[in-house]
């Protein structure tokens, strides 16, 4: 993945493009760790990176259902938390089994602005909000996925010292001048 989106010819190609960098991005803050490590908050709060990861699956899964009028999984008090049963890697093939399910039904909405009906009784919602547009979906899963990769960004330094750029370099194997790939210390 380069550093940044390549130019895309369309609406719907950037906001997808845009979504899938941001993903991987997330991904990439998880690689190299141990279950333990990727249940460590690096502050005094509770956020881990395989927390965030099981979030970010059910955002995706919660979004995508909305978009499809179907009632999904409500958010709950442990989505940002690995439970002892749970692995990273688990987590992260569900956000992997989430991100291909939101590209599915992506691709088979004919128009961008396809109303999508806001969840009642939702306390994030605006007053007198209704629905949303498909894009608006697509925009917020950015923000969000965005948002909480940048959480992960903070922990995963706060863990171990990597940051961003040599993660992905691991990651992706760069033969990059610019940036040393991370590798695990010892």
């Amino acid at each position: 993945m380069p550093r940044v989106v390549p130019p895309v010819p369309d609406e719907r190609t950037a906001l997808t493009a845009y979504l899938a960098h941001q993903r991987r991005a997330l991904r990439a803050t998880a690689h190299g760790l141990t279950d333990a490590q990727a249940r460590t908050a690096a502050s005094a709060g509770e956020l881990s990176i395989g927390g965030l990861i099981k979030h970010a699956a059910r955002c995706e899964g919660f979004w995508t259902d909305l978009v499809l009028r179907q009632q999904g999984p409500q958010p709950q008090d442990d989505e940002f938390r690995l439970a002892p049963d749970e692995t990273l890697a688990g987590a992260l093939d569900a956000y992997a089994a989430a991100a291909r399910r939101t590209d599915a039904v992506i691709a088979e909405v004919v128009d961008l602005g396809q109303a999508v009906p806001v969840p009642p009784g939702a306390p994030w919602v605006p007053a007198g909000v209704e629905e949303w547009s498909v894009r608006w979906v697509l925009l917020h899963l950015i923000e969000e996925t965005a948002r909480h990769g940048g959480h992960a960004d903070l922990i995963r330094e706060g863990v171990d010292g990597a940051t961003f750029d040599p993660l992905l370099a691991a990651v992706e194997q760069w033969a990059d001048p610019w940036v040393e790939p991370w590798r695990p210390a010892g």
